[in-house]
């Protein structure tokens, strides 16, 4: 089953970025070189990491968002209607061992109809397309569409472009549906949407906090399962499409904890995704039951590696873990990866580049041992 996307042996799409590369974003934003220049150095550090990608085995291979400062925002804000509201900035809180990280960033402001101007990272792939040359999958990661609406709810909306909210979720999942035709056209096959608001929805915390503003938060799992189907649908058969949830991956921090259980069976039996990237790697994702509800012929991908620090997991610990998974969800239908990206943002997590490369060479020879194919 796993010789289509999602692979045995995957991971989820961003990788830490080279120190030239740092060296060449500090460069460029404090104008000492151009943007060509800025990005000559981000081609070479490409070249470099999708070689990386195949070497350790990998069948498919990400840029490592090496031209983004984040995840998601630097999609978001290439969307038409869509702007920064600095003067209204939301408090972000992170959590990790040793304690927590808090900072304030711009607010996300819709004060226009919700378009797709162009497609966006066209560019970007068509270089990660060539440089995969045939010999990987060339995989696009972009955030979802909930990813829109999860962070500013809908205070971010001005009530004269949409006086209705409907129109804005219509809006929104048109230019997505633009967005991935788009990539099609280009030759993407294995297109990602990244979604942290389907694992954060299972934190009572994080629905308090959506109730307070004035969202539903007991039913917007299902708002936003119904609107990234409206954006993937009637897509070409061949075009392979995930979806990637964890609960905050910042600097080795997150932001949510809790099981799947909240969001599992309609996610699972609704969302017509071909497979589910989840995070698993330690107690804050809960147990393997909610994987239950999942239906013949997707894919769950499992997240047991983790990103946020660099001690390498036992192949016997992550085999174990994959014959616990398979008492709710067949073995044929289950791969192996990361719980997240190696750097959601610039900064990355705290991990190295070898410490890196041998978590992704741990997931190849694990899933080759598990699976064989």
């Amino acid at each position: 089953m796993a010789k289509l996307p999602p692979f045995r042996a995957d991971h989820v799409g961003s990788l830490l970025r080279p120190a030239a590369l740092l060296t060449a974003r500090d460069d460029k934003a404090n104008g000492r070189i151009s943007a060509e220049e800025l990005r000559t150095v981000e081609d070479e550090a490409i070249r470099q990491v999708v070689a990386t990608q195949a070497e350790v085995g990998l069948n498919s291979a990400t840029d490592g968002e090496f031209r983004r400062t984040s995840w998601h925002m630097d999609f978001i804000y290439r969307l038409g209607g869509i702007s920064s509201a600095p003067d209204d900035a939301i408090k972000v809180r992170f959590e990790n061992p040793d304690g927590v990280i808090e900072f304030t960033t711009a607010a996300l402001h819709v004060d226009g109809p919700v378009r797709l101007r162009e497609t966006i990272f066209a560019d970007d792939f068509r270089f990660l397309a060539d440089v995969a040359g045939g010999a990987v999958t060339p995989k696009l990661t972009i955030p979802s569409p909930s990813m829109v609406h999860y962070r500013g709810g809908p205070a971010a909306l001005d009530p004269k472009v949409y006086p209705d909210e409907e129109q804005f979720w219509t809006d929104l999942s048109a230019a997505y549906k633009e967005q991935v035709a788009g990539v099609y056209e280009l030759g993407c096959r294995y297109l990602q949407l990244d979604d942290t608001s389907l694992a954060y929805l299972n934190d009572p915390a994080q629905r308090a906090e959506l109730n307070a503003r004035g969202d539903d938060a007991e039913h917007q799992h299902l708002r936003y399962i119904r609107q990234i189907n409206a954006a993937i649908a009637d897509r070409p058969s061949d075009l392979r499409v995930t979806t990637h949830m964890c609960r905050g991956n910042f600097r080795s921090s997150w932001a949510a904890s809790g099981g799947y259980d909240f969001v599992a069976e309609a996610l699972f039996t609704e969302l017509a995704v071909d497979g589910f990237f989840l995070e698993y790697d330690d107690e804050r994702s809960g147990s393997f039951a909610p994987l239950r509800f999942v239906p013949p012929g997707k894919n769950v991908v499992l997240g047991l590696v983790t990103t946020k620090r660099g001690e390498l997991e036992s192949k016997d610990s992550l085999k174990r873990r994959i014959d616990e998974a398979a008492k709710y969800v067949p073995l044929d239908q289950l791969c192996l990866s990361p719980q997240c990206g190696f750097s959601s943002t610039v900064e990355g997590n705290a991990l190295t580049y070898d410490e890196q490369v041998a978590k992704l060479a741990l997931i190849v020879e694990t899933a080759a041992e598990v699976w064989g194919d």
